[in-house]
């Protein structure tokens, strides 16, 4: 049985925005008190609960908000309330799992593309989880947060997958990132991404249309497949160069569902190189080692290398890139001269 880690506080302490809601569990089992600062303001109170109350069972705050434990300025609320600055918030008595010592997060900077008081956008590298969970105890937003101790909000706009590099937003205030998650879901965000295929690819420009149905596996593995009734899901796909046996394309997202890209290709026949849950994995065998006319490549070549959106507080329409990373760079350069 884990050790346990306790949220508590002097009933009559205020405590603030930036306060950690899990003293020692040397302390009684109180209530806390928060008052609510602008970054937090226009949260409803049911996600606003999951995010500090880490390790807590969605069930549980759910119960302590149907209960009328969970007070906001000493009057009852239900699930849909949405925070004010100002508001103070009654937290009532939870016990979380405490985390091992061994989860220490190294604090990490990634590249910048580019930061203002807003927003943050990095480059991320392949191979990097953008937050723990899934068998990976930290990712990229819990290494920034250690390595900006003082920031008072860090949080992904988007996600991107472990595998696939390139253009990753976090706001820096929670205002930034509600306006940019309205503009991902209204469809006026625009992402592209560099991926480079097997097989002879034909067409100049190219819409794949399949619905998406997200499923996990026996053994907790989140995999989506193609399959009638499941999300609708376009991706527009435009040829850049083509060789003997490959292809670099373009993809567009139109919508942005779960591996989109990924499984759009493999289920139209031509697997991203290196996908070691969608592609030709014998192949991806191969590609580790140099062969005759290319080079090694022992990565997945999917890149997000740019992305347009609205600036959130200025309003400027702005149009963001990553360079392609060398080792996807190399590869093309051995594959030699392209016919497209």
């Amino acid at each position: 049985m884990k050790d346990l880690q306790r949220i508590s506080g002097k009933t009559e302490r205020m405590a603030t925005q930036n306060d950690v809601v899990s003293p020692s569990s040397q302390q009684a089992l109180q209530a806390q008190f928060v008052t609510i600062g602008e970054e937090d303001a226009g949260q409803r109170i049911d996600n606003y609960l999951l995010r500090v109350c880490k390790g807590v069972p969605k069930s549980h705050i759910y119960r302590i908000l149907r209960s009328g434990e969970v007070r906001v300025n000493k009057g009852r609320i239900d699930q849909l309330y949405r925070l004010a600055e100002g508001d103070t918030v009654r937290i009532p008595p939870i016990r979380i799992a405490e985390k091992a010592n061994n989860d220490t997060v190294p604090g990490t900077e990634f590249p910048i593309v580019f930061e203002d008081a807003h927003l943050l956008v990095i480059n991320k590298p392949a191979g990097v989880a953008v937050h723990g969970g899934s068998g990976v105890s930290y990712g990229v937003i819990e290494q920034l947060r250690a390595a900006r101790p003082d920031a008072k909000f860090l949080e992904l706009v988007h996600r991107l997958d472990r595998e696939t590099s390139g253009l990753l937003l976090i706001g820096k205030k929670r205002s930034a990132l509600t306006n940019l998650h309205d503009q991902m879901r209204d469809g006026t965000t625009d992402k592209r991404y560099f991926a480079a295929v097997k097989g002879d690819w034909q067409n100049k420009r190219q819409h794949v249309k399949l619905p998406l149905h997200k499923y996990t596996t026996a053994d907790g593995e989140k995999r989506v497949v193609v399959q009638a009734g499941g999300q609708e899901a376009h991706t527009i796909f435009n040829l850049l160069k083509k060789w003997q046996h490959f292809a670099l394309l373009e993809a567009e997202l139109k919508t942005g569902r779960t591996h989109q890209i990924r499984v759009h290709l493999a289920s139209s026949g031509f697997p991203i190189l290196g996908d070691e849950k969608y592609g030709d994995f014998a192949f991806n065998k191969q590609l580790h080692k140099a062969g005759q006319g290319r080079g090694a490549l022992k990565r997945m070549f999917l890149h997000a290398h740019q992305i347009t959106f609205t600036h959130p507080d200025s309003g400027e329409r702005m149009t963001l890139r990553a360079p392609m990373p060398e080792e996807c760079e190399r590869f093309l350069v051995s594959l030699g001269g392209a016919s497209a």
